[in-house]
């Protein structure tokens, strides 16, 4: 029995212990012959290798076990001695190195390779163990981003051992379909493999955390177009995969494979609807970020300190406060503004119009004492005071949400800082835009696809980058146009919703005037999918480590 300091140390590096179905599963899929040669890299407490060698010794016309045809990788010799007293204990051995994975050197190709990568955050994934990761990447062409947890490398590196025409089965973590940082490891999949099938489940099966996973199988060598998916209830459930039928996604361009976590049918009304009655943000207006200013806590003022510098009128430019938690109505009206300086809100930008008044000198003049001057953003312009501003938006976007982005007329019309993107409605639609797209976006394909377009960030927020904000769903210039009158009748309605937090209420009646015409169920297949995407990044956002075994 592992002690609670053995438990510790394992959850430290990412390592918890795989259900005997799922290593039993990938070790009968991978090897396909009695004379396979298999490699479990971190293998831990041997579950793989265990499960490899009774599939091996279950094969037809084997021949004598031979000593060297399972191979593992462990970094703890602890853990690898163990590994190996497993193994003796039921007649079996093995070949295993004690070393890092990504130092493992040997250039052996083999017909399997197994296992259950360490699942370690980025946040405690840095080092020399981080770039040993990175190299490892790099060297089969793969270049990771900084935010790359263990697990993306190791996939890599593992693919690297698999023979030409052998097979990869690994647990991963679900963010492979989704986190931003893994693009380029579904990319490596697709292009290294000539087929890659995913198993989804629909109840977490590592109890120990929030986590979900997938099973990756992989085999073959040339390329894929697509890649398959099969949703099943558990570990148990697993005899039942190979009479499955298998659902195709064909990614587009640097597309995630989040949808592959939706129910075939709710993402079949998403696309539909998507591609007829809604389209592209980009269509309407690019998003762009607002201005930097190198030192929020310096140029942006309340009316209060702005009264007590003596500044005047054309010193300062009126703004959106930094930060995006009083965006939660329709519009941020005049009215709104006020209140919010009133507040006590930084409401005010400090950028003279032309020549600094003689107040605005001398705050510039603490600026340069204080060290605000020589602060990168600052040192690179000229005078290192005047902010470049951006163009004045029709509409606020948020992009880093608890719940949803949120659209939000500009009827102040004020500047904007980098803490909220910028929409510029295009001409032929700028008027209904600024009236009617914060109606229209309260939606369900809306929220769907913002979850399916944005990435989870740190804490369980999804994030949304600039192009990612260009791609979301939003209904189409005519749609609005033909339910103009109804969307403006219902706007009170919704501003009291919101006030009142009730989002579900507010999405509620846009649905029942924008997809009057969806049969009941689809809709709520399309919001039992958002929520499942919803509750999936909040459950990352408190998982915190991770999780790995052998």
């Amino acid at each position: 029995m592992v002690g609670m300091r053995d438990q510790v140390h394992r959850k430290a590096r990412g390592a918890f212990f795989t259900p005997t179905a799922i290593s039993r599963y990938l070790a009968d899929w991978a090897i396909q012959s009695a004379t396979d040669t298999v490699l479990e890299p971190s293998c831990g407490e041997a579950s793989f290798l265990l499960a490899a060698a009774r599939k091996l010794e279950s094969l037809p016309d084997r021949p004598l076990f031979a000593f060297n045809q399972l191979h593992g990788v462990e970094i703890h010799r602890e853990s690898a001695n163990a590994a190996q007293a497993l193994l003796a204990a039921d007649g079996y051995s093995a070949e295993i190195e004690v070393c890092d994975f990504f130092e493992y050197s040997s250039n052996e190709r083999y017909s399997a390779v197994i296992g259950n990568p360490p699942f370690v955050r980025y946040q405690n994934f840095s080092g020399a163990a981080r770039t040993r990761s990175l190299e490892a990447a790099l060297a089969q062409g793969v270049r990771l981003s900084g935010l790359a947890s263990s697990w993306a490398a190791f996939v890599v590196k593992a693919a690297y051992h698999v023979a030409v025409d052998g097979r990869l089965a690994l647990v991963l973590p679900a963010e492979l379909l989704s986190v931003g940082y893994a693009a380029e490891v579904r990319r490596f999949l697709l292009s290294r493999f000539s087929r890659v099938r995913l198993i989804m489940f629909e109840e977490r099966v590592f109890p120990e955390v929030l986590e979900e996973v997938v099973l990756l199988l992989a085999e073959g060598s040339g390329g894929a177009q697509c890649f398959e998916v099969y949703h099943t209830k558990d570990a148990q459930s697993l005899q039942a995969v190979e009479l499955a039928a298998w659902t195709r996604h064909i990614p587009g361009k640097d597309e995630k494979w989040t949808p592959a976590l939706l129910a075939h049918s709710a993402f079949a009304t998403y696309r539909d609807l998507a591609t007829t009655l809604f389209e592209e943000m980009s269509l309407w207006g690019g998003a762009y970020l607002g201005a930097v200013t190198g030192n929020n806590s310096f140029f942006s003022l309340t009316a209060d300190q702005a009264g007590e510098l003596g500044l005047v009128e054309t010193d300062l430019v009126r703004i959106s406060p930094p930060g995006s938690r009083h965006m939660r109505g329709l519009a941020l009206t005049e009215a709104a503004w006020r209140q919010l300086a009133r507040n006590g809100g930084r409401c005010y930008l400090l950028r003279p119009q032309s020549d600094p008044s003689p107040a605005a000198r001398r705050y510039f003049e603490k600026g340069e004492r204080d060290g605000v001057a020589s602060t990168y953003k600052c040192r690179v312009r000229s005078p290192w005071w005047r902010v470049p501003l951006v163009t004045t938006p029709d509409l606020f976007l948020t992009y880093m949400n608890h719940d949803r982005p949120r659209l939000v007329t500009n009827s102040v019309r004020a500047h904007i800082l980098n803490s909220v993107y910028g929409i510029r409605l295009r001409e032929g639609r700028r008027s209904i835009g600024r009236d009617l797209l914060p109606v229209a976006s309260l939606n369900s394909v809306t929220l769907l696809g913002a979850e399916i377009v944005g990435r989870a960030y740190g804490g369980g927020l999804l994030k949304m980058e600039p192009r990612e904000a260009d791609k979301l769903p939003l209904p189409s210039l005519a749609k609005v146009q033909e339910v103009e009158r109804e969307l403006r009748n219902v706007k009170p309605q919704l501003a009291q919703a919101l006030r009142q937090g009730n989002l579900a209420a507010a999405v509620g009646k846009v649905d029942a005037i924008l997809l009057a015409e969806v049969p009941e169920a689809d809709l709520k297949a399309l919001r039992m999918a958002r929520e499942m995407l919803f509750e999936r990044r909040r459950a990352r956002g408190k998982s915190g480590e991770g999780r790995r075994s052998s």
